[in-house]
């Protein structure tokens, strides 16, 4: 059983709650859920152009923690590999002044991007285990935000976002644009709990006119699979299957 879940569903026109379970209120680590807001600051800016530009090389030294971010990567693979180091060039990009001002805009969470304390890494590590946190609720009410256009950003920066998030249709009629998120707990002393991991599965499903934004997290045991790719898994079969009846 997760430690701590919740699932939540509001409709986007209306900021009606359709589903509502579990400790929504509970903030967490965003993880690479904030790739997200990354790719509206990047298109928004200019520092990312289009669905495969730029294209950036991989270099020793980057966060690299998983084998399939060693190698060149553009804004499409790097929202399907939840690329770590594509995502802290363009915050490296943007400066600490300009991410700021971008998440105070959007009201994002605790809007807390310094980082580890006496670390100086806000820019590159805030929303991995660190000072930014947001809860299920706040990522429904950001996302609709997106949804319905209510954020300071050019319309490009939507299409283009909508555009390489990841997407899949299913039986039901129902487009699911989401994004994965995982990161391990953080202790008291600062170190990662072995043992517990954050999941999160965020984004908005469309059929015809309407559309659902959704949030699901869960604090789960390490296991050998992803916890992002466990919570997406869960709402897919669990949820996603019953959005008519919402």
């Amino acid at each position: 059983m997760a430690q701590l879940s919740c699932t939540t569903l509001m409709d986007a026109a209306t900021g009606q709650r359709l589903l509502h379970d579990g400790q929504c209120d509970a903030r967490a680590t965003p993880a690479s859920t904030f790739n997200i807001v990354v790719s509206l600051m990047g298109f928004d800016s200019g520092i990312l152009v289009d669905e495969h530009t730029p294209v950036m090389p991989y270099k020793p030294g980057y966060t690299d923690w998983n084998e399939s971010w060693r190698t060149e990567t553009d804004p499409t693979s790097w929202l399907i590999t939840s690329n770590v180091w594509f995502a802290q060039n363009v915050t490296r990009q943007l400066g600490e002044a300009r991410v700021q001002r971008y998440i105070d805009g959007f009201g994002y969470g605790n809007r807390d991007i310094s980082g580890d304390a006496g670390k100086h890494n806000g820019l590159t590590m805030s929303w991995i285990g660190s000072s930014l946190q947001i809860s299920p609720d706040e990522q429904v009410d950001f996302l609709r935000k997106i949804v319905n256009r209510q954020l300071p950003l050019s319309a490009r920066a939507y299409q283009m976002t909508g555009r390489i998030l990841p997407a899949q249709t299913l039986a039901n009629g129902w487009t699911i644009h989401g994004k994965t998120g995982t990161a391990s707990l953080v202790l008291p002393d600062g170190s990662d709990d072995k043992q517990r991991v954050y999941g999160w599965y965020v984004g908005w499903a469309t059929k015809g006119a309407r559309t659902i934004v959704f949030a699901r997290m869960m604090l789960d045991h390490r296991q050998e699979s992803y916890a992002g790719a466990r919570a997406r898994q869960a709402f897919l079969s669990e949820v996603a299957t019953q959005l008519d009846t919402l």
